[in-house]
């Protein structure tokens, strides 16, 4: 009545094999004996299922009885029922045993033994000699889910689960502490095992977390799946780490603050900005109540915050909380800290963004080189840095400058994070944009579709980096004539930023000039001038009337008024565009040099243009005096008659 289930047949099979003097009558026997102590550990079923339910719990209880004369044997499969239904470490299984016991001095001598692998692993041999606990091929072990069961239920009759609880939690969030912000390929590798006994914790255990740990499982398993780009895996620890610190901490406790950052974060890198804006000015607000106006968590959601206003567009109200945030750092933690060099990169991106490139650049140097002294010559914080150097480098016009640090900054993430990240589908989009700006177009166009298809897998198909893929390879088939497949790359792009980004964005504004110079170079001038007239005003409102960007909203306009004929109407833009470029760009950017070369076309065509029109008139003066002249000779000749 074993049902002939594998399990229940292996084990009565181990326990013949340990005691070979016994007949199968008698393990028949002690059989049914257990069976009826296991009818209390059973939920009932239909009466056949019962049965060879039955029979397997009694064939535990054989099992467990072997062990009976060795009672830390069967604290170990208690303990190692904790563990969720998955391949363990054993070095694991050894933290949680000396993290309970350690508190307790007249049990050092027993931990003693622990220490020099006497007593549990013995242990560990019992239970594998009488099949409890199984070592797989990757020489983890591993309990049959069933096993498991049995061992929980064995576990809840122990006055020391509660204890054994404890110690399992505080294993678990000492791993998740080790996971950092940004983690690399290698730890994302080190900490998988862990994975699923840390979700354990994070779904069944969270009542036996102290609440100074409350926090760390979710943040561990956020921080995992972000760091494998994985968001929407990341999504759901992040709000259950909000809702159970809100429950059980109150409304107002920095971890609560921490949990809205944490989420803010998440919800700003999968584009949903006005979702983080309110989290993260809750977590401002919450940090500078609880832990004073002056302190490194107040610095970072100014921080964080400044980077959300960036990211939409809001650039006068990012720069004051970057300064503050950067001040205060240095203040607090000193001049040469890995968060002063995040500042100081945040902050030159912003001017950057702005177009003040001489006032970004030292600070993108100084942040490179501060983070090269920190954190080594290979971190993803130095890809970072490499990739905003480059970008910088490439807005001026130094091409040859910025291809070295792209290509640095590619290997050092593929090396770092893996093949498959969402940062090394930003660093094979710039170095493609480089080769795009220097005409290598059949070097650009792999790297920005396996950018694109890497961003549509990792990202999802709605997100604002997806339409950045989509919009750049759009200019790519555009620069090469491919109008046809650039078209509905455009309008995707275009909408999907409308949607997620809303209607007055930057990067809408982008997406509406460029599909409005897709329009004009074929021609279709009705259909582009609206266009770059609601780019234009959208790049001035959002941007100020002085930024790069609206330089190239203007010359494009003059542009089409130039094809069109309307020259009149198109030197004054060319004119200012002309101004903005030499004053944000300098006088050699190759934006520069390409406003002024249109701006002198205009004129020597508005030059000719005058001279053919004097001639002409010239020449109808002339015929119209010279008509005048013979009519008047006609009449005095008809007065001589």
């Amino acid at each position: 009545w074993l049902g002939y289930l594998p399990l229940g047949l292996e084990l009565v099979g181990r326990y013949l094999d340990l005691h070979p003097t016994f007949t199968i009558a008698k393990v028949q026997k002690r059989l049914e004996k257990k069976k009826l102590a296991a009818k209390a550990l059973l939920d009932p079923t239909e009466e056949g299922e019962m049965t060879a339910q039955l029979g397997v719990a009694a064939a535990f209880e054989l099992s467990w009885e072997d062990l009976k004369d060795c009672p830390e044997v069967q604290q170990l499969g208690c303990r190692l029922s904790l563990f969720a239904p998955a391949p363990f470490e054993w070095s694991l299984v050894e933290k949680c045993v000396i993290e309970t016991e350690d508190d307790r001095e007249e049990e050092q001598e027993e931990l003693e033994e622990l220490r020099d692998r006497v007593a549990w692993p013995t242990a560990n041999r019992s239970l594998l000699k009488l099949n409890l606990l199984q070592l797989t091929e990757q020489q983890t072990y591993q309990l049959h889910p069933l096993i498991r069961e049995f061992f929980l239920t064995k576990l809840a009759q122990l006055p020391e689960a509660d204890s054994y609880k404890q110690s399992f939690c505080k294993t678990m969030v000492a791993v998740a502490k080790t996971i950092p912000q940004t983690p690399t390929r290698d730890q994302i590798a080190v900490v998988t095992p862990a994975i699923p006994h840390l979700e354990e914790v994070a779904t069944v255990l969270t009542d036996w977390l102290r609440d100074e740990d409350l926090i760390w499982p979710f943040v561990g398993l956020g921080r995992f799946y972000r760091g494998r780009g994985t968001y929407d895996q990341a999504e759901p620890w992040y709000e259950k780490c909000l809702d159970i610190t809100t429950s059980r901490l109150g409304e107002d406790h920095p971890d609560v603050a921490s949990s809205l950052n944490n989420l803010g974060l998440l919800y700003q890198a999968q584009g949903r900005y006005h979702q983080a804006e309110p989290l993260y000015v809750q977590a401002l607000d919450m940090r500078k109540q609880l832990l004073g106006e002056e302190h490194p968590d107040v610095a970072q959601s100014l921080n964080n915050l400044g980077l959300l206003y960036q990211a939409q567009g809001r650039y006068h109200q990012a720069e004051p909380l970057y300064v503050q945030a950067l001040d205060m750092r240095k203040q607090l933690l000193g001049e040469d800290h890995p968060d002063v060099a995040t500042s100081l990169n945040n902050l030159a991106g912003l001017y950057e963004a702005q177009g003040r490139y001489h006032e970004a650049e030292p600070l993108y140097v100084q942040a490179l080189d501060m983070t090269k002294l920190l954190l080594g010559e290979e971190h993803p914080n130095i890809a970072t840095s490499l990739n905003n150097l480059g970008l910088l480098y490439q807005a001026q016009g130094r091409y040859h400058q910025a291809e070295p640090l792209f290509v640095e900054a590619l290997d050092m993430i593929k090396l770092l994070l893996g093949q498959d990240h969402p940062n090394v589908a930003t660093s094979l989009n710039n170095l493609a944009y480089l080769y795009r700006a220097q005409g290598r177009y059949d070097e650009a166009e792999p790297l920005y579709v396996q950018a694109l298809d890497m961003r549509k897998q990792l990202l999802g198909q709605e997100h604002p980096d997806v339409a950045s893929s989509l919009n750049n390879l759009a200019g790519l088939y555009e620069a090469q004539g491919r109008y046809d497949e650039a078209e509905p790359l455009y309008v995707q792009a275009l909408d999907m930023r409308k949607q997620l980004l809303g209607q007055e964005h930057p990067d809408v504004a982008s997406s509406l000039n460029n599909l409005a110079l897709l329009y004009q170079v074929q021609g279709r001038y009705d259909e582009a001038e609206p266009l770059y007239v609601q780019a234009l005003d959208m790049r001035k409102q959002l941007l100020g009337q002085e930024h790069p960007d609206v330089a190239s909203s203007l010359n494009n306009l003059g542009l089409l008024y130039y094809a069109q004929g309307r020259y009149h109407e198109a030197e004054p833009l060319y004119v200012q565009a002309l101004d903005i470029a030499e004053r944000k760009l300098g006088s050699n950017h190759p934006n520069t040099v390409t406003y002024r070369n249109n701006l002198e076309r205009l004129r020597d065509d508005l030059s000719q243009r005058s001279v053919y029109i004097a001639l002409i008139g010239l020449v109808r003066y002339k015929f119209l005096g010279f008509r005048k002249q013979r009519r008047r000779k006609r009449q005095d000749g008809r007065g001589k008659k």
